[in-house]
């Protein structure tokens, strides 16, 4: 598996997407983990930048919130780097504890399964948001410096972006990484010198400034009181988004260089360090220079403008600046991309989502889950009209519903083990704390924000979460009904002596194409015996050992896959050897099971000349779309590609009573 196919035996189809996405991976490659994992520094890019690009908007919606008050720009920004430290620090402690994944995970194991269904589908609305505001707002830096009249183009290029981040995602994680690492370095330097130069050169006027504040501060309590200027705080700081993308390193473990656990907690100080000092910053810049807002440019490039004004080329720093911001909102819709599929296999492993969604592509990528990603960021992309200011309502509700679980879960989690871990009573105090900062957070939001367009969001998730109800209660079913089979087609006493002879090649064999010891294929076996009597001589079972995103962690993950599903087909040979008939069995290991299970049985044919090829299909009284997307057509794929290749194959029905 995972052989490239030389040019000449590809369709013209076949070669565009090898050129765009690239030649398909193996997963028995030995060295293929270390190859497509992320050191801190590579991992810092591709997900920090989602944290670190808020800055790039989050500052400024809290710096506008305030209006007239911006004698509480420094608190603002002590709260900003205290909620970051906070925020960063437990999900350090999420990352060392629940290392497979973060908010849907950790809600799963320390509340419960409701819980984390709410977690999960809120984080994939979030990372949909991620995308669709990261290049909105890019659009919004990058035409900061062109006429009025060039904005009727805006959208056309955010549009444009997604279509590239779709593509480069379908190649891997990494290769898109590492295309951004000059503009994530350009953004980190740009900044560092228009916060620090801009603090700096303005040292002198620290003291009159404070004693405006000052001024303000007492103007402002005596004329709204205590309750309203809170008010006004709690709106400010509700309203930036600067902490959406701090929960992305615990939901993209997957992709992380081992040690997993060290690679990620040392990505999270990059992280937190970097989005506290730009975001405190800016904000207190904003504040030195005066700065107002003005139609068609942003605050940043206001403030760019300002601080380089005067220096040699000084437009032209300024220029650099923004355009990185812009740069680098392409580089934190990375992290939708990375982080969204990644929730989405976990949830299809839980039988949430279609188990598609957990597959994994010839890249060895999360395929679906990127094109679902792409296509929900067009079409909220669309809703919005790529207003940023719609975009930010929306998008900062859902984030801190997972932090809200994940802090709560987290404190449960030390609570009923403090007696095991040194440091618990700490942790549950720092846990608590990041609950009630986060709740806060989410309580103000929702109200400042549900009826601006807020509950978008909310009526977004619950459907979303109908939705994943509705799923798992069909998966259910099935496995009930499959169960009961099972249970009842194994139970059935052997009529003849136990078959030991060895399968003839000469003979009639039919190939059963099965998937785990299940009733589904005791019943595919049982249809051939009574459909064809007397006609087959050897039962050859076939299955592939999926790599899917839960299985492709490591070496050992993949070998216990292997030996998992050789003990299954060793489970249908005896039991067809005790009802008289030879039996053997044929396995490969492969991430497309169409694919290797097609080659696979073309192999097995040649084998056994006289062959014919069985599978099975779930059949229900009243079929629909919303059951054949959950079931994916797998049979009728095989078979057509079979047929096609001249192999006799049929499909076998199985009636489920839904």
């Amino acid at each position: 598996m995972g052989e490239d196919i030389s040019d000449h035996k590809l369709t013209f189809v076949e070669k565009v997407k090898r050129t765009l996405i690239g030649t398909p991976r193996s997963v028995t490659e030995p060295s293929i983990f270390h190859k497509i994992s992320l050191i801190p520094i590579l991992a810092w890019i591709g997900l920090g930048a989602d944290g670190l690009s808020s800055a790039s908007y989050g500052p400024e919606e809290t710096f506008r919130a305030l209006g007239q008050h911006t004698y509480l720009v420094i608190f603002l920004a002590l709260a900003t780097v205290f909620t970051v430290i906070v925020i960063s620090y437990t999900y350090s402690r999420i990352i060392e504890h629940f290392p497979q994944g973060g908010g849907y995970i950790v809600a799963t194991h320390t509340i419960n399964k409701g819980a984390g269904v709410i977690s999960g589908c809120a984080l994939l609305v979030d990372y949909m948001f991620t995308i669709t505001v990261s290049l909105v707002s890019c659009g919004d830096s990058i035409f900061s410096f062109f006429p009025l009249s060039f904005q009727k183009y805006k959208l056309i290029f955010v549009g444009f972006l997604i279509i590239v981040l779709v593509v480069f995602n379908l190649r891997g994680v990494k290769e898109s990484v590492k295309m951004f690492v000059p503009i994530f370095f350009i953004f980190v330097v740009t900044h560092a010198v228009l916060i620090g130069y801009g603090i700096v050169s303005h040292a002198s006027q620290v003291r009159p400034l404070t004693e405006n504040l000052t001024a303000g501060f007492t103007g402002g309590f005596s004329t709204l009181g205590c309750v309203g200027m809170m008010g006004i705080f709690l709106r400010a700081f509700s309203m930036g988004g600067t902490y959406t993308g701090i929960e992305a390193v615990s939901n993209a473990m997957h992709i992380m260089r081992e040690p997993k656990i060290k690679t990620g907690k040392r990505t999270m100080i990059y992280m937190a360090t970097s989005l506290a000092v730009t975001a405190g910053g800016l904000l207190i810049c904003y504040l030195l220079f005066n700065i107002k807002p003005t139609e068609g440019k942003t605050l940043n490039a206001i403030l760019s403008e300002k601080v380089f004004g005067e220096w040699p080329l000084g437009n032209v720093v300024a220029l650099v600046t923004i355009l990185s911001e812009g740069a680098i909102l392409v580089v934190a819709a990375q992290s939708g991309f990375a982080s969204g599929p990644a929730v989405m296999a976990n949830m299809a492993i839980d039988r949430w989502l279609p188990r598609r969604f957990a597959a994994l592509s010839e890249r060895l990528t999360m395929q679906d889950g990127v094109l679902l990603m792409g296509v929900a960021a067009f079409a909220i992309l669309i809703y919005t009209h790529g207003s940023i200011t719609s975009l930010v309502i929306m998008y900062s509700i859902n984030v801190f519903v997972t932090f809200s679980l994940s802090q709560f879960g987290m404190a449960r989690f030390f609570m009923k083990n403090k007696e095991k871990g040194k440091n618990g009573k700490k942790h549950i105090v720092i846990h608590l704390i990041g609950f009630m900062v986060c709740v806060t957070i989410l309580v103000v939001t929702l109200y400042e924000k549900f009826e601006e367009g807020g509950w978008v969001t909310i009526v977004i998730t619950s459907f979303v979460i109908g939705l994943c109800y509705l799923i798992r209660r069909h998966y259910n079913k099935v496995s009930q009904v499959m169960g009961k089979l099972a249970d009842m087609l194994s139970d059935i006493p052997a009529v003849t002596p136990f078959n030991a002879k060895p399968v003839d090649l000469r003979n009639m064999t039919a190939i059963l194409l099965v998937s785990g010891f299940n009733g589904f294929g005791l019943h595919t076996l049982l249809s051939i015996v009574r459909s064809f009597p007397n006609v087959y001589a050897n039962f050859i079972f076939v299955a592939v050992a999926e790599i899917d995103s839960g299985t492709f962690k490591g070496i050992a993950e993949i070998e216990a896959l292997k030996a998992s599903v050789k003990k299954d087909l060793e489970k249908y040979v005896k039991i067809t050897r005790q009802h008289g008939f030879p039996a053997d069995f044929r396995m490969d290991v492969g991430t497309d099971v169409v694919d290797t299970v097609t080659e696979l049985a073309e192999t097995v044919v040649r084998e056994f000349p006289r062959s014919t090829v069985f599978t099975g299909k779930l059949v229900f009284r009243h079929e629909n779309p919303f059951q054949k997307i959950l079931h994916n057509e797998t049979a009728f794929s095989i078979q057509r590609r079979l047929q096609w290749n001249g192999v006799a194959t049929v499909i076998l029905p199985i009636r489920v009573s839904m």
